[in-house]
Formats: C-alpha cells, sequence, structure tokens
C-alpha cells in the first residue's frame, strides 16, 4: 500500500481532526473527502463508505477504519515505518505504554464526556436539553484534565520527551474543548500545552487543508440543526 491511496472522509472539527493532523505531520498524500455534519443524516449516500455513517472513515488500499484515535497509532507506524518523525513509541521505549493510554484516554476519557455537553447543551432541540447535565460532563471533562497537567509537570509533551501522536490524540479533545467554550477552565499548565500544539506547523496546514477543502467541495462548517454528536 502506498500513501497515496490514502483517503479519509471528515466533518469540519470533527474527530476526523485527528488523522488529518497526523497527515500533516507526516507529510503524506492523501484524498480529503467532506461532508456535511452529520453525514448519515444530510448526506445518505456516505452509508454506502460507512455503514455506520460517522467519520471519520478512512481508506487505505484494502483497509478500513472508524477509530480516529486507532487511526493516529496506525497512520504513524504504516506511513513512517522507520519512525524517522518519532510519532510512534516502540515497545522497547520505557514510555511504550504510556503512549498507548494517551491515544485511547484523547478520545475515550476526554472526548466522550464532551459529547454530552454538546447534545445536551447546543445539538439538542430547546425543550429536550438538559443544561445540567451539560455542566456536570463538562466538569468532568475539566476534571479529567488533572492527569494532563500533571504529566506536563516536567516536560512539554505527554511522553517519549517528544511530540507524539499521543499529543494528536489528547490535542484534539482539547480543541474540541475550545470550540464549545471551556478553555478559560482548562489548568494553566494545559492552556500553555494547547498553545504549544497550535503553533506546530502541521496543525496549522491541517487547519488550512480542512478550510481549502471544505470551500472547494461546497461544504459548510457548521453542523446541522439538532446533529448528534458521534460523528
Amino acid at each position: 500500500m502506498k500513501p497515496a491511496d490514502l483517503k479519509l472522509h471528515h466533518c469540519v472539527s470533527a474527530r476526523s481532526f485527528r488523522p488529518l493532523w497526523m497527515l500533516e505531520e507526516l507529510e503524506a498524500p492523501y484524498t480529503l473527502a467532506m461532508w456535511p455534519f452529520p453525514p448519515r443524516a444530510l448526506s445518505r449516500e456516505f452509508l454506502e463508505v460507512n455503514p455506520l455513517g460517522t467519520v471519520p472513515f478512512l481508506e487505505h488500499g484494502e483497509t478500513r477504519m472508524s477509530e480516529s484515535a486507532a487511526m493516529c497509532q496506525y497512520l504513524a507506524r504504516r506511513l513512517d515505518p522507520a519512525n524517522r518523525r518519532g510519532l510512534a513509541v516502540a515497545e522497547d521505549e520505557a514510555d511504550y505504554g504510556a503512549w498507548l493510554n494517551w491515544l485511547c484516554a484523547g478520545e475515550a476519557t476526554l472526548t466522550f464526556p464532551q459529547t454530552l455537553v454538546l447534545r445536551y447543551g447546543r445539538f439538542e432541540a430547546p425543550q429536550r436539553r438538559q443544561p445540567q447535565v451539560a455542566e456536570d460532563y463538562a466538569r468532568w471533562f475539566l476534571s479529567r484534565l488533572r492527569g494532563v497537567a500533571t504529566a506536563l509537570q516536567s516536560q512539554d509533551w505527554l511522553c517519549a520527551g517528544r511530540f507524539t501522536s499521543a499529543d494528536v490524540s489528547v490535542g484534539y479533545a482539547l480543541m474540541l474543548g475550545e470550540h464549545i467554550g471551556l478553555l478559560p477552565r482548562f489548568p494553566v499548565a494545559v492552556q500553555d500545552y494547547w498553545a504549544r500544539l497550535q503553533s506546530r506547523e502541521g496543525f496549522r496546514r491541517a487547519l488550512a487543508a480542512e478550510q481549502a477543502a471544505a470551500a472547494a467541495q461546497g461544504v459548510s462548517a457548521l453542523p446541522a440543526p439538532q446533529a448528534l454528536p458521534g460523528d
């Protein structure tokens, strides 16, 4: 398989930003297919691509993937097998376990509660919104940032003494947190970390690629009313 065979299905600001960011960090060739959010409701033909109707969806040769954190690991390994860019952590490195843990934590621990903030704070019809639920899950997310802040006490990145795909995974959760207005409540160390992440050329290229593709393909950057998270 070659990088040129790679196609990423993406919605603006969705979890699919993780693999997009990875591709730009790797400077790998890819095709970016933009969809309105949520594609399962607004572009039913997307179900022929991914029966779940969710993004991200990655096609690479015969490989098909739908989990953004797994894509971070996959792309680091498959597109840079010699790990020249250092985005993976090898099994014989001391922080191999920490790398895998942060890859998963970015989604399972830090992004999941924010989807409930979005659903019950913004995406549901007004009569179905639950402000207390949204605030409870916002606090849940913010409490989990203590682990991120602790990891950053003596280093700029989460593990292995360098920027890795784990930072991409967690970084997207911070991006989402800023989008929903939680940035002022981040611990100072996490705010500083997020600023470092945003200063990376790979991150900036990913933002530019997203906006350019959305404009070229006529896709709005805004979710549909009552769109539910999870895409």
